[in-house]
């Protein structure tokens, strides 16, 4: 009897684990065709039966994280990396990080990208993060600027998205995903939505939309329809839409059907029957596009190889975005890759504003989680400076993306798919209350760190200085040593920072002159410098040497510098006293030397005794040309810097307490 149980147990096990095999690989199949939804709901069966392996939940959690729902991917992936992260995808380090910052879990979305970053730091994506350790902060500088209302009386119980001017700001076309057809309801595989259609809406003079209508059967099909771009005059219209095109629809060699853009003309009321743009093609997605102003030249997004996001090997490959130049006739010139903005990270929704900035969603760049809205400016040659987050409210944790802005009024509209909104995606009104934070602005970040540990320090206070040793701004760090100034382009600074206990440590440095990040990290050594009489300083705190210009005895920016480490010195070790010794070259007679040495020598010690050095534990000595560090003696051709190195400062401890010979 008991044996006869066995065997029915037995079979009954291999029962189940053959259906369970069997729905796997009916959710792959779905999987592969990108019919996330039906895949899903198998792998949910499938999970909820207590089968799970790597490739389950890795797809399970994708299939969330390419519907753009990412706290539910977060809680798969969660499960999948819990069971085994060491033969994981770095891709799948990615994807878990943007799922954590969905749900706020920014210092775990920071290791993953560190673990991220040790697997492919050649990626974009990576060096940004490298780059910007401190983007949260970053992201602060710009936030703020906006209010942000859901344009409700639009927006439905499923996706509306994409928003765009029609005839000026009076009026805006978008696309919904709503199903108004009472008949028959044909949905995507991809969402389980019906598939979108182009809509217009009224604007009032707030940018409060009302009296939705579809656009134009002309336009409008049974497949996708979304992002158009209107021509100032608003009779020229490029759109988004499934390849299919005079009831013909077309799939690439796996059987995908792709996006195309495709270009109408208005003629009287009506709209001309959708031709397709020269660079579209089978194999691959164009889509999203924005004119300039201008209408001179077309921005959209592509995964055509060529693209930064375009990987062969990987089915998910991610969109650049792209510019093409329009020419009198219509017709296209060379479309160009904007290298300058595209990341590994998807790249897509473009609009070019009246000010000459493009805005564009990324995930590729920094952000707060998901999709977020970037800024950039078009240079004159076309090319575009560093993108900047716009900050929140318009970004959050979740998506947000496809962004237009009414220049003259500083109204427009974004998507998002954040809480509290109506369904899916919606659209978004908001006034812009401030321009982006200067047009030209360096963030500089940095970390403070034990330099024998390589741990953060806290309480440490970190001080920027212009070139003429005025303070700028001054911060005292946390626990994870951060710091972070905004400071202005094309000028020279420094940066230092001091701790009780702690030598200073500084750097000199001149700002680009177009907007950009600086990385400066700082060390501090927690001990005390074992000195004698008579020793250097300089060696020992290595300071370079303080030179002078020719003929001249004023204090130089960059012998600020070194003279602030003389003041740490000398704060730090207050027995201390120290003989300046200022030295000149041979290019003036040998008695005018002796007097301009002097003067170097007390022109040093009087900045040291500005600085709260007391008088009586610094002395000054000039001694002209009579010891040279090289042979441009009298008579000897030498080089100007040759001779720099003759002019320049010493420091010598003269005392611990009370005064040495050290001649």
């Amino acid at each position: 009897m008991m044996k006869n149980i066995l065997i029915t147990l037995v079979c009954l096990v291999s029962l189940i684990s053959y259906g369970q095999v069997k729905d796997v690989k009916k959710a792959n199949k779905e999987f592969e065709k990108f019919a996330f939804i039906d895949a899903q709901q198998i792998y949910l069966k499938v999970v909820e039966k207590g089968y799970k392996n790597v490739e389950i939940l890795s797809k399970l959690g994708d299939t969330y994280y390419f519907n753009d729902e990412l706290t539910e991917s977060y809680k798969w992936y969660k499960e999948l990396f819990d069971l085994n992260s060491e033969s994981l995808a770095p891709e799948y380090y990615f994807r878990y990080a943007q799922s954590l910052k969905a749900v706020k879990r920014y210092a775990e979305a920071d290791e993953l990208m560190a673990k991220f970053n040790s697997y492919k730091g050649f990626d974009s994506r990576s060096k940004s993060y490298s780059e910007q350790p401190d983007y949260l902060q970053i992201i602060d500088f710009q936030s703020g600027r906006f209010e942000v209302e859901n344009t409700v009386a639009i927006n439905s119980s499923t996706a509306d998205f994409g928003p765009s001017y029609y005839g000026g700001a009076n009026q805006v076309v978008y696309a919904t995903a709503r199903d108004t057809n009472s008949f028959v309801k044909r949905t995507h595989s991809w969402n389980d939505q019906a598939f979108l259609q182009l809509y217009v809406a009224d604007a009032d003079e707030t940018g409060k939309l009302s009296n939705e209508k579809r656009l134009s059967k002309v336009l409008n099909t049974r497949y996708h329809e979304s992002t158009p771009t209107f021509t100032s005059d608003g009779n020229t219209v490029y759109f988004t839409r499934n390849n299919y095109n005079a009831g013909v629809y077309r799939q690439d060699i796996d059987g995908i059907n792709k996006l195309k853009i495709y270009k109408s003309t208005k003629k009287g009321k009506s709209w001309t029957a959708p031709v397709e743009l020269p660079f579209n093609n089978d194999e691959y997605s164009v889509a999203h596009p924005a004119l300039s102003p201008d209408g001179k030249y077309l921005y959209f997004a592509s995964d055509m190889p060529g693209s930064i996001g375009y990987d062969s090997n990987d089915e998910f490959t991610k969109s650049d975005l792209w510019v093409a130049a329009i020419n009198e006739d219509g017709s296209f010139g060379e479309i160009r890759n904007l290298t300058e903005i595209n990341t590994e990270g998807r790249e897509s929704f473009p609009f070019v504003s009246k000010k000459g900035i493009l805005y564009f969603a990324s995930t590729g760049h920094q952000g707060l989680g998901g999709l977020d809205i970037f800024a950039s400016s078009i240079n004159p040659d076309g090319t575009l400076s560093l993108p900047i987050n716009i900050g929140k409210p318009a970004n959050t944790e979740d998506d947000d993306f496809a962004f237009i802005i009414n220049d003259d009024t500083n109204m427009g509209y974004f998507s998002s798919n954040r809480p509290g909104g109506q369904g899916d995606d919606d659209i978004y009104r908001f006034v812009q209350l401030e321009d982006l934070k200067d047009s030209c602005e360096i963030i500089l970040t940095g970390t403070v760190t034990d330099e024998k540990t390589g741990l953060p320090m806290d309480k440490a206070t970190v001080m920027v200085m212009d070139a003429n040793n005025n303070k700028v701004d001054q911060l005292i760090t946390k626990a994870n040593g951060k710091y972070v100034f905004k400071l202005e382009c094309g000028k020279q600074y420094f940066v230092r920072t001091e701790k009780e206990d702690y030598s200073s440590d500084e750097d000199l440095f001149t700002t680009p002159t177009q907007s950009d990040f600086l990385d400066v990290p700082l060390a501090m050594v927690n001990e005390k410098i074992p000195v004698v009489d008579c020793d250097d300083i300089a060696p020992l705190l290595n300071i370079k040497d303080i030179y002078f210009d020719f003929d001249r005895f004023n204090i130089r920016p960059d012998a600020a510098l070194e003279l602030s480490k003389i003041l740490a010195f000398m704060e730090l070790y207050p027995q201390t006293s120290v003989e300046i010794r200022s030295h000149t070259d041979s290019r003036a007679p040998d008695a005018y030397n002796d007097v301009l040495s002097e003067k170097r020598a007390q022109s040093t010690r009087k900045w040291l005794i500005e600085k709260g050095i007391n008088a009586s534990r610094l002395t000054a000595k000039g001694y002209g040309e009579r010891q040279l560090v090289n042979n441009c003696s009298n008579g000897v051709d030498c080089t100007p810097e040759e001779h720099q190195l003759n002019r320049r400062s010493e420091f010598i401890v003269t005392g611990l307490g009370q005064y040495s010979d050290c001649d």
